[in-house]
């Protein structure tokens, strides 16, 4: 780029770029000083010199030009990824496979757990020295039900745990109330077992005897944290007790909130979220739907209040008075 010319990628085009671009496209070619004005055709591929007269540049067909663009940024991202594996791999000694601890005079251990394997197995070890109680937050990730191995795993070390006399409680969101997997689990396991649910859960958090938490360290809950902090575990507790309260019970025996005026609970809870401006694809993932979903309960939701447009539903809600009912 030069210094006339401000520096940016193919997918935000300048405005002379595209205007350039778009005259190279309708006559076939332009001039070298007129693709002076706009280096970056040249510098994505939307442009080339022609082989039989070096004194003009002709147009790369868009779809050409896309297909060269998304192979570049294929590449660029598999090698970021391969980067990522090699940081890993790097610091996995570091870390010492989940061992290392960060740990000051008078404070207890935090322990940066890796790999999913790894930390399912301490969570297994942990729950095989505790008996008193098991607390959960389960938001909904989007699969149907885990890989059969792993469900098999967690449902057997659950069950040992009730057998010992332990007691489980954990919150879900109101999405999975129905789900087939969700539901199986709870016709397996026997003991004292309980789950709630609500329409938003904060992340997974998994609370052993009061003694030991698991909660994840990155998005893709490769990394998890193991936290055995007092001031901390008291916190996640007092969290999920709160949270508890305000929970719909799912199970042993089920409460399902009514519908009024025709809303629904979950159409009561999308609406909420419309109001705060919240777009279609994050109402969808706080309240662990797909977006289709969503929107089809948005639809709904405008049907019934006789909306016509995105910004009318908005006042609509606001004077229905729907999010004053229900809790």
């Amino acid at each position: 780029m030069t210094a006339s010319h401000p520096e940016h990628g193919p997918e935000e085009m300048c405005p002379a770029g595209m205007e350039l671009y778009r005259q190279a496209l309708s006559t076939g070619h332009v001039t070298p000083t007129a693709a002076a004005a706009a280096p970056c055709l040249i510098d994505f591929g939307l442009l080339r010199l022609t082989v039989d007269d070096p004194g003009r540049l002709e147009a790369v067909s868009p779809v050409a030009a896309l297909h060269s663009l998304l192979r570049t940024s294929g590449e660029e991202i598999a090698d970021k990824r391969r980067r990522e594996t090699h940081l890993i791999d790097a610091f996995s000694t570091l870390m010492d496979s989940g061992t290392h601890s960060w740990e000051t005079e008078g404070t207890p251990t935090l322990r940066l757990l890796s790999g999913k394997e790894h930390i399912g197995r301490v969570i297994g070890e942990a729950m095989a020295c505790a008996s008193e109680q098991l607390l959960c937050v389960q938001p909904h990730d989007g699969l149907v039900k885990p890989p059969f191995h792993h469900h098999e795993a967690a449902m057997a070390r659950d069950q040992e745990f009730l057998n010992r006399g332990g007691r489980i409680l954990t919150l879900y969101q109101h999405t999975v109330r129905n789900a087939p997997y969700i539901l199986a689990r709870y016709e397996q396991l026997t003991g004292n077992v309980e789950a709630r649910t609500l329409d938003e859960v904060t992340e997974r958090l998994i609370i052993v005897d009061h003694t030991v938490a698991f909660i994840p360290a990155s998005p893709d809950r490769t990394l998890a944290l193991e936290v055995r902090h007092p001031a901390l575990l008291t916190h996640f507790v007092t969290t999920f007790d709160r949270l508890w309260r305000l929970a719909t019970p799912m199970h042993p025996q089920a409460v399902h909130q009514p519908t009024l005026n025709g809303v629904t609970p979950r159409q009561r809870a999308i609406a909420a979220l419309l109001v705060e401006g919240h777009t279609d694809s994050d109402i969808a993932d706080r309240l662990g739907m797909n977006v289709r979903t969503a929107r089809v309960h948005i639809a709904k939701l405008a049907a019934t209040l006789g909306s016509e447009s995105r910004a009318q539903l908005g006042y609509l809600i606001g004077r229905s008075g729907i999010l004053d009912q229900g809790g």
